[in-house]
């Protein structure tokens, strides 16, 4: 009786290690293409925000330069500095997994 059940264990699991190699390889396809669908929209977003950051920087740095704020060079390299990171890393990050 356990020579039968031992003997039916491993064709279980003979048979669903095949069928895992079998099936595996169609769903890290399916993987990859379901992440790469999603690095166009992702890319365009994180421009999207670097426009943002961009105005918002513009603002804050013309409301410093009117009011004749000694460090306005500091906090426009600062505001500057932080969309053009935006705009690499969405470059880079598009670049390296596409």
């Amino acid at each position: 009786m356990t020579k039968k059940i031992f003997l039916f264990a491993a064709f279980l699991m003979a048979a669903s290690t095949a069928f895992a190699q079998g099936n595996g390889m169609a769903g890290i396809t399916e993987a990859t293409s379901m992440v790469t669908s999603y690095f166009d929209p992702v890319t365009k977003l994180i421009y999207a925000i670097g426009a943002v950051v961009g105005l918002i920087g513009g603002v804050k740095v013309y409301g410093k330069f009117s009011s004749g704020d000694p460090d306005t060079s500091k906090t426009a390299a600062s505001w500057f500095g932080a969309c053009i990171f935006l705009i690499v890393a969405a470059t880079i990050l598009r670049s390296f997994f596409l």
